[in-house]
């Protein structure tokens, strides 16, 4: 039985803490947050102890640590639960500076010790089943991949301003996807974006719609499209196209009953969030990380994931701003 230490009791931290103790080698042995109220509540729930950074590092029944934590603590916490020997789950991003994370990583290297970072939906598993079958050489030879990211409603201006800007803290997700599914670094980048969905994103400095193109040396095409607002739920497709044919992932729908009448179709909405869409997901990631921690596997989505992901959201706003496309380093 392994002992996790959560950090942060928020909605994120809410939804691992149900999948630690949901599985069959894992306890919430403690949680640790600022906001002491929520951690109160959510220690209580699992019979788990409240304990500080420093107690959790220190306290040598903590076998691991899941992140869960404000954006900018990522980092700090890495490299101190790596200092002491723990094992790492960490949420995207490990930081937002990329130099930040390089030192972070060049820390946990010295340390020897696994980290995870979460990128949920490589282990989707309708995600996770057109990677197979692309593997599988199903549609032969990949040509074209576009993967579709829409968000139901757009967050408050204020979490814009802390959460470094659409491409970090969203497009990231969809970055890492087409290095997943293509298997290949990409070697050039180019976005177009706009505000259209709310004034005061724009104001505070950040765009709400997009367009990145990126090219594979193989000579693939991955085109990312992303809006903070879809008016019918929470959109996430794909589409991998090959030279004997195509593979889709669509919306994960409320439910899967349609009503057919002389005017027509009606069915349900898209899942509303991520919360609902990638449940499955989370599920299926904690799993992995219990394998990593049992000695079973190494992380699939280590911290050098992380890394290009970030470093693919500063070269799509460098093309942004630009207006250039980007050439990227491998």
């Amino acid at each position: 039985m392994f002992n996790i230490a959560l950090f942060g009791a928020g909605r994120i931290g809410q939804v691992h803490a149900v999948n630690i103790a949901g599985h069959k080698e894992t306890r919430l042995y403690s949680v640790i947050d600022p906001h002491l109220t929520s951690a109160e509540a959510l220690a209580h729930q699992y019979q788990a102890k409240i304990q500080t950074t420093e107690e959790a590092m220190s306290d040598p029944d903590v076998h691991g640590v899941l992140i869960a934590s404000a954006t900018e603590t990522h980092a700090d916490l890495i490299e101190l639960a790596a200092r002491h020997n723990k094992m790492i789950f960490c949420e995207k991003p490990v930081h937002l500076d990329l130099e930040r994370v390089r030192q972070c990583l060049t820390t946990v290297k010295a340390c020897q010790v696994p980290l995870l970072v979460g990128f949920n939906r490589r282990y989707d598993p309708q995600f996770r089943r057109l990677k197979n079958l692309c593997d599988a050489s199903v549609i032969g030879k990949v040509e074209s991949l576009l993967i579709t990211s829409r968000d139901p409603s757009p967050p408050p201006a204020e979490y814009v301003r802390v959460s470094g800007g659409m491409f970090r803290d969203m497009t990231i997700h969809d970055f890492d996807m087409a290095r997943f599914i293509v298997g290949e670094e990409p070697c050039a980048i180019y976005a177009q974006a706009s505000n259209l969905v709310d004034p005061a994103i724009g104001l505070a400095g950040d765009i709400d719609t997009a367009f990145i193109v990126m090219k594979f040396p193989s000579g693939v095409m991955a085109t990312i499209t992303n809006s903070r607002r879809s008016g019918y739920g929470y959109d996430q497709r794909l589409e991998l196209h090959g030279e004997k044919g195509l593979l889709t992932a669509g919306n994960i729908k409320e439910n899967s009953v349609e009503f057919w009448g002389e005017s027509g179709c009606t069915a349900a909405k898209p899942e509303h969030f991520f919360l609902q869409r990638y449940r499955d997901a989370y599920i299926a990631e904690w799993c992995h990380f219990v394998d990593v921690m049992a000695g079973r596997a190494i992380p699939e989505t280590s911290g050098i994931d992380g890394e290009r992901a970030l470093y693919l959201a500063d070269k799509a706003l460098e093309s942004l701003q630009s207006g250039k496309e980007i050439k990227l380093s491998r």
